[in-house]
């Protein structure tokens, strides 16, 4: 069960720290900004008109862009390792 445990965790720790926010840069949201022609520009602008011109403080565009410039925050980091432990536990 130990083992099931540690292996759960260090998924979700590499999750954490590199599937995450590579997926999310994938998808066009880069410490550089928004890639043109990506799925974040077209996400970006479907949530620019559907809020009147801008883009909303603490919404998905943002979230998702404060991922691809910083990562995760460390709490998320340990949430997403401590899901992954408990996973772990309960798969064995």
């Amino acid at each position: 069960m130990l083992v099931s445990i540690v292996i759960g965790a260090a998924t979700g720790l590499g999750a954490a720290i590199i599937g995450i926010p590579a997926a999310v840069g994938m998808l066009g949201f880069t410490a550089e900004g928004i890639v043109t022609g990506s799925l974040a520009a077209k996400l970006m602008s479907i949530f620019a008109i559907a809020n009147g011109g801008g883009v909303s403080v603490g919404g998905i565009v943002a979230f998702l862009q404060s991922i691809g410039v910083a990562g995760l925050s460390g709490a998320a980091t340990a949430a997403i390792t401590i899901g992954g432990a408990l996973l772990g536990a309960i798969l064995s």
